[in-house]
């Protein structure tokens, strides 16, 4: 029988070459998914607020300041997010976050705008971070009570990275091209956003709600781009509520996903700071009053700063203005932005410092008064020593004092101080 050999084909390298550069090209024009620019889009805005919604409601409220309990099963979707979008570990973020708090604008604060500059926060926030994290003694110190399991420990911890290049070829195989730039926009999110902005822009211009022994401010009252980290100057002033929005008309959508969360079963919700509430019916203050008065104090001391030196201020206007018209201007300017604290937490500007407002405050009968109430008010509750009673006597003691003032502005915020009670959730 003859033996037929066969010979394999031999194909031409040219013809792989080009099969293979042809399925490339068809590949990174649009990756698996084949979407449009469009969809592109709408996807890159949900997975970089998705990376938002894990700072904000995981790694700030739940885990920096416990406002609230996660369900493991969330806990750990934004944990598993987190190092794929950002490769930062929690007990870092968290002890930084911390030690911002504690030594807030001071020189070991690890980002404020007024030791280091705005520039520098701004636009290497980033870099700001990582010196921050470098340090063993802060971590040490600030970053107790986070995740400790074997995830934690082996992959998010000592594998930072290999989230961030997962991810990358999680979207160049999904988008194609597309996602080489969907992953840079997912890598600059949280470095600009919350990095740059909130540590910088945050703590150096906006409104403020709240008399905080900071400069932080709410950079807009509806918090949306942010996660709600928008209203910064509301979190200072209640660092450990899970809910940030505390005025009228102010939005917090990551409070909003929190009250979702909540029905769902997925979260439990352990501080919200709720504003004090006015009781007509009181003659004189009491104990629940006197906690009330003390707990929101930052808010008090606002309402000081708009209901009576504002009012009084703009009143004696004309007297002052005669004397001092680039003096009154500038008392405009820092009564507006009054402090509990003393001049070195309060940034200079065109001359105006405690001692512009002193000079006026000798020479006008009626804004001395106010001034000195208001003083009176800071050291009522700054007596640590003094038990209930002696502080609630003191209290009244106060309130009937500015009643008797005859300043029309005063003797309102003593009534409104007499009635204020404490809040209840409408949860």
């Amino acid at each position: 029988m003859k033996t037929i050999k066969y010979s394999p084909m031999r194909i031409q390298p040219s013809i792989i070459e080009d099969y293979m550069l042809d399925n490339l090209v068809y590949f990174l024009d649009g990756g698996l998914l084949k979407l449009s620019w469009w969809a592109l889009f709408i996807i890159a805005i949900v997975f970089t607020h998705a990376t938002i919604a894990g700072v904000t409601i995981f790694l700030h409220r739940c885990q920096a300041h416990r406002g609230l309990d996660l369900h493991p099963v969330i806990s750990h979707f934004f944990r598993f997010w987190l190092w794929l979008t950002t490769g930062m570990v929690t007990k870092e973020w968290v002890a930084v976050h911390r030690k911002h708090h504690s030594k807030c604008e001071t020189e070991e604060d690890p980002h404020s705008p007024q030791t280091r500059g705005l520039k520098k926060v701004l636009l290497e926030g980033a870099e700001l971070y990582k010196e921050g994290i470098a340090d063993p003694k802060t971590i040490e110190r600030y970053g107790q009570g986070t995740p400790d399991d074997w995830l934690e420990r082996n992959i998010y911890s000592t594998h930072q990275t290999a989230g961030i290049v997962l991810m990358l070829f999680v979207d160049v195989a999904l988008f194609g091209a597309a996602g080489l730039l969907l992953w840079a926009v997912q890598m600059i999110w949280i470095p600009f956003w919350a990095a740059g902005v909130i540590n910088g822009l945050a703590h150096w211009w906006g409104y403020r709600n709240f008399e905080t022994l900071d400069t932080s401010t709410n950079i807009s009252p509806f918090g949306i781009i942010i996660g709600g980290e928008e209203l910064h100057n509301n979190h200072h002033a209640y660092p450990s509520s899970a809910k940030f929005q505390l005025r009228k008309g102010e939005f917090d959508i990551g409070w909003l996903y929190i009250r979702l969360m909540e029905k769902t079963g997925l979260c439990k919700i352990k501080k919200e700071a709720l504003m004090p509430q006015l009781d007509e019916t009181k003659a004189k203050q009491d104990v629940d009053g006197l906690r009330a008065v003390i707990m929101h104090r930052v808010h008090i001391m606002a309402d000081y700063g708009k209901n009576v030196m504002q009012p009084t201020l703009l009143k004696e206007w004309t007297q002052i203005s005669e004397k001092d018209y680039s003096l009154a201007k500038s008392l405009k300017k820092l009564v507006q932005r009054y402090s509990t604290d003393t001049e070195s937490v309060i940034r200079e500007d065109s001359g105006t410092t405690w001692s512009r407002l002193n000079e006026v405050v000798s020479h006008n009968s009626t804004l001395a008064s106010v001034y000195e109430y208001r003083q009176q008010l800071v050291k009522l509750w700054s007596n640590k020593l003094a038990g209930h009673e002696q502080l609630l006597s003191d209290l009244n003691d106060w309130c009937h004092r500015a009643e008797q003032s005859g300043i029309e502005a005063l003797q309102k915020f003593a009534v409104r101080l007499r009635q204020t009670s404490l809040a209840v959730s409408p949860r």
